[in-house]
């Protein structure tokens, strides 16, 4: 494993674990192995690093109790095993971190949570309060009321969020694999597990951008977390980026899910990938979808392949009139408008 080499304890860390790593079959949970997870992540919080946990299991539980052996296909009964599990999840987690002396605090999330920016800004700061009461936040998606439109999709996804959401110097990732080459960037065949190691490439993908390095790792192996930060620990590591992006940035091309697609003409493309500039109505030929002002829309060159994606200033309705538009054409079809710009450079990032 390429390692970051033997650094101070970091400030802060996300560890997240999926169901495999929490259990030795559908709702037998692996208490062994979850009171040694507790143990190494009291002892990095001894050391100084403020811990995040983003757990799973929540529906693996709730198969166990209700004694299923295939997750339901149905979304209403998947919430339902998510209800009667999170308890379990919590009740465990508390249990683990107890001889500790660790409090932990339940923290659930949809997608909604973080693609609204004021409520990403109110997460923001129940994290940091919770951390600064010396807690362990516990995370998990809310499944109970998660539907298709609000679901992170995998928590492996949500990891990298909370990542950059609280500027955790390290994500870690423990699964039932000891890397990320033995999956061959595979899917899951588990009843329980979501995901795979594609989810975990495209959360490092994330994580990195944020300046996180991130970790895969098995969580089978003793003293895992101690062992990755100190350098020599098996599995595999991304390197952060050099140059992160800044938080607005970050949220505007990860948190969100577009609701439509622009296309550009050639000239437009490199004028914003080189030169910064803002998105004017000239390089516009078309739409997909349907949006509205302010919402986040995604930019694609004549190849339609995406490329950025930015908060536009004018609605689905509105772009065949003004596509291709000149400036002053476009102050004549908007008289009253102080800004012309379809998207403004400080609300487009680039992919």
């Amino acid at each position: 494993m390429k390692s970051p080499g033997h650094n101070p304890a970091p400030r802060r860390v996300v560890v997240k674990l999926g169901t495999g790593v929490l259990t030795s079959g559908i709702g037998e949970l692996n208490t062994a192995r979850i009171a040694a997870v507790c143990a190494d992540i009291a002892a990095l919080r001894a050391r100084g690093t403020e811990v995040i946990v983003v757990s799973s299991g929540a529906v693996g539980l709730g198969m166990g109790r209700l004694r299923l052996e295939k997750k339901p296909k149905e979304i209403a009964r998947k919430q339902a095993c998510a209800a009667i599990g999170q308890s379990l999840l919590m009740q465990t987690w508390q249990t683990g971190f107890t001889p500790h002396g660790l409090t932990v605090a339940q923290v659930l999330l949809t997608h909604d949570d973080l693609r609204l920016r004021s409520r990403y800004l109110g997460v923001q700061e129940t994290l940091r309060q919770l951390i600064s009461y010396g807690t362990i936040p516990v995370i998990n998606e809310n499944d109970t009321v998660s539907a298709a439109e609000i679901k992170f999709g995998d928590n492996d996804m949500l990891s990298a969020m909370v990542a950059s959401l609280t500027g955790a110097e390290h994500l870690i990732i423990l699964s039932t694999a000891p890397g990320l080459i033995d999956m061959k960037g595979g899917g899951t065949t588990s009843e329980t597990a979501t995901g795979g190691m594609v989810s975990k490439i495209a959360a490092a993908k994330l994580a990195t951008k944020s300046g996180c390095g991130v970790f895969i790792a098995s969580g089978a192996e003793p003293e895992i977390l101690a062992k990755l930060l100190g350098g020599r620990g098996p599995g595999t590591f991304f390197v952060p980026s050099g140059l992160p992006l800044e938080a607005r940035k970050r949220w505007l091309a990860y948190f969100q899910r577009p609701a439509g697609t622009l296309t550009l003409n050639a000239a437009a493309v490199p004028v914003l990938r080189e030169q910064g500039r803002s998105l004017l109505a000239v390089g516009v030929t078309g739409r997909e979808g349907e949006f509205a002002v302010g919402d986040i829309v995604n930019l694609a060159g004549p190849d339609g392949i995406v490329f950025a994606r930015g908060r536009t200033a004018f609605g689905s309705d509105e772009i065949p009139a003004l596509a291709g538009r000149k400036a002053d054409a476009l102050a004549a079809l908007y008289p009253n408008r102080k800004r012309l710009e379809v998207i403004h450079r400080n609300d487009l990032v680039l992919l």
